[in-house]
């Protein structure tokens, strides 16, 4: 296993306050439930890696690979990172690569994305065999001016996490880190048409307004995926 760097770009963050008793249920028992304003919270991610690659692989030579993630924020012995609940991805063999190499929770998906204007359009219809369809389809954009993510406790909460959680097939929990620079981000607009992904990961639609983030991206570098051992 290798590190990986990539570029995110034109990233969305839709963030949906949700009971934290019923994202609990959806974690290993490793994992807490880290609340802002005493709730938890699940977020809708679309957006598109560019230049996938190892560190040790000269810049250009990745791959682009759209993505679209429905994912919680967690602590592990204190530690904060995200979860992934699903991460939809082109690519079979980028997705089969990520299951076996990161133990993330990666379907193949067929998806589009372009921008017109500032205005992205994203796509998603989940193709990988034998599992649950997971549709998603919706235009956003910037809507405001840029602010640093230290700015806001919310935002930084939301978007300035450094470390990601998974559980394996053994039911182990693994890990791996991140680093890139603090996200510029804009209030963004969002017009939703479709999205079954959080009927497809077993959760209720959630009756609240999102609390919407932009950003162009950040260049990022991820650590190879490591068995938490406990405490």
């Amino acid at each position: 296993m290798v590190t990986l760097s990539m570029g995110w770009r034109r990233v969305l963050f839709a963030n949906y306050p949700v009971e934290t008793d019923l994202l609990a249920a959806h974690l290993p028992d490793a994992l807490t439930v880290d609340e802002f304003d005493d709730t938890g919270w699940l977020s809708v991610v679309p957006f598109t890696n560019v230049d996938v690659r190892p560190t040790a692989m000269p810049a250009g030579t990745g791959l682009r690979l759209p993505e679209l993630n429905l994912r919680t924020y967690v602590t592990c012995d204190g530690q904060p990172g995200v979860y992934f609940f699903s991460l939809d991805a082109e690519g079979v063999l980028a997705v089969l690569g990520a299951r076996v190499f990161h133990r993330l929770p990666y379907y193949y998906a067929r998806i589009s994305m372009d921008a017109v204007d500032g205005r992205v359009r994203f796509r998603s219809r989940r193709r990988h065999p034998g599992d649950r369809p997971a549709n998603y389809v919706a235009a956003y954009e910037p809507a405001g001016d840029p602010f640093e993510s230290s700015a806001f406790p919310l935002a930084e909460f939301l978007t300035e996490r450094y470390r990601f959680y998974t559980q394996a097939a053994d039911g182990s929990v693994r890990y791996a880190d991140v680093s890139h620079d603090p996200w510029t981000l804009f209030p963004a607009e969002m017009r939703v048409a479709e999205n079954t992904l959080f009927e497809a990961n077993g959760f209720d639609r959630p009756g609240s307004t999102p609390t919407c983030y932009y950003s162009p991206g950040v260049d990022v570098t991820a650590s190879r995926s490591k068995r938490w051992e406990g405490a």
